[in-house]
């Protein structure tokens, strides 16, 4: 059997359902509660509506906060998290979930966290899978459930999570995670009222060195581990260990959870079929109401618009493939400018700590004045402002716009800017020579960056 006649064979291979209808459900309750632990902690004012001024991804200038209106986001998000848990009008749930939580993350990028980004690239898939396809209300109002899918349709969800994992690994195969154990050895000696261990483990520098070694043994492995059979329960032991683990050492919020249900897609249908028979008891009186469900027919399913599918798939995980390593097309230390990092699953490998004023200045007198960035910013913009270069660069622009608009003339902004990196001492982080009003955002290398007088070796 040639190539092409083996890709043809997986691509009309089909496979148990359950595994895919578990794994929705999963999802749905997960971003449930995600938002709504979200809602309650008030950061919705805090992230969204208070702040004056937000900081945009390049070429998102667009995308707006709508003050108290930006609730009715979330409450989209709310609903379509509960219709895509029960399968209710499961693809257009699915696209309203996509889109206003991505346009959430993209009001501003102060708030980017890998596991926001992997959630709307995991939604935009789930658009084109056939999640709803058994035990689903959807089920129920077509009077049809299909036992079977196709399957590569689990399969692009298991990809998925084991890009995430493996690339998280490869990332953490660089010289300060390894040879230095940074940024560990700064943060897990903050951790000493963590109760039995917090006074003793975490403060001993072997144990750095181990949980450096052992994160990046552990995410290289854990998706072979769990696609292997007779190593996937050993694999998601692991899985239960560390996501706990490091949930209790760090603020990651819902993130190892969603990834301890998500790993559940790894195992056998027969584990799938438990859970949801599990499910049915539970939901048993209301499943009674429904008598309709009684008459619901078993059938084959078949995939409309097969090839476009196939095709947004197919680019969509070349993209998530290659991504990552975009890095290599800047000259630059990837930590220290930041070029190439975002959507790049590198997770938690830089502590940086930057302190950064703004000088505006009359090109024609000479005269000049320093900002107040609280009068702009909030102090999580601020501190995420002081170290990142693209956010200092729209800052600047922001107050060049300001100031001219309130009657400056031949206005000038210099950012005066030290940066720590992974415990390094404090290092001039911008050319406080050059006029940021007058640079442009763009995918370029910002040479206006000073560069490290160190070298990061690794990935």
């Amino acid at each position: 059997m040639n190539m092409n006649s083996k890709i043809i064979s997986y691509i009309n291979s089909n496979t148990n359902s359950s595994p895919l209808a578990v794994f929705r459900i999963g999802f749905g309750l997960m971003m449930l509660y995600s938002i709504l632990r979200f809602w309650n902690k008030g950061w919705i004012y805090t992230l969204y509506i208070e702040p004056k001024f937000h900081f945009k991804y390049y070429g998102f200038n667009w995308i707006k906060d709508l003050g108290d209106y930006t609730y009715i986001i979330f409450v989209i998000c709310i609903i379509s998290s509960i219709f895509i848990t029960i399968g209710y009008k499961y693809r257009l749930s699915m696209v309203l979930f996509f889109l206003s939580f991505t346009y959430i993350e993209l009001i501003d990028k102060t708030t980017y966290l890998n596991h926001y980004y992997f959630i709307s690239t995991l939604s935009f898939l789930m658009i084109f899978l056939p999640a709803n396809a058994y035990f689903s209300i959807d089920n129920i109002s077509r009077k049809k459930s299909y036992k079977e899918i196709p399957k590569w349709s689990i399969d692009c969800i298991k990809l998925l999570l084991s890009i995430v994992y493996f690339y998280s690994g490869l990332a953490k195969i660089n010289s300060d995670w390894l040879f230095n154990a940074m940024p560990l050895k700064l943060w897990l000696p903050s951790k000493y009222d963590i109760p039995l261990i917090g006074e003793t483990f975490m403060q001993q520098e072997w144990v750095h060195y181990f949980m450096s070694w052992g994160g990046m043994f552990y995410d290289i492995s854990i998706p072979f581990l769990l696609l292997y059979k007779k190593t996937r329960i050993i694999g998601f032991i692991l899985v239960i260990f560390f996501h706990l683990f490091t949930g209790v050492l760090f603020p990651i919020g819902m993130f190892p959870y969603i990834m301890i249900v998500g790993s559940l897609i790894f195992f056998d249908y027969s584990v799938h079929e438990k859970i949801i028979k599990w499910i049915k008891k539970i939901i048993e009186p209301i499943r009674r109401r429904i008598i309709i469900y009684n008459n619901i027919k078993e059938e084959k399913i078949i995939i409309k618009k097969k090839k476009i599918i196939m095709s947004i798939i197919s680019v969509f995980f070349v993209i998530q493939l290659f991504l990552p390593f975009r890095y290599l097309l800047y000259p630059s230390e990837l930590f220290w400018s930041e070029e190439g990092y975002r959507f790049s699953w590198r997770v938690m490998l830089v502590e940086k700590i930057g302190y950064t004023t703004f000088k505006i200045k009359n090109n024609k007198n000479e005269s000049y004045f320093y900002v107040n960035n609280e009068e702009f910013l909030t102090s999580f913009q601020e501190k995420q402002m002081s170290f990142q270069p693209d956010f200092i660069l729209e800052y600047a622009h922001f107050l060049g716009d300001y100031y001219t608009s309130k009657g400056y003339l031949d206005v000038e902004v210099y950012a005066d800017s030290y940066v720590s990196l992974n415990g390094r001492s404090n290092k001039r982080f911008v050319n406080s020579e050059v006029d940021l009003y007058k640079e442009k955002e763009s995918f370029k290398n910002k040479k206006w960056i000073i560069p490290i007088d160190d070298e990061i070796k690794g990935f």
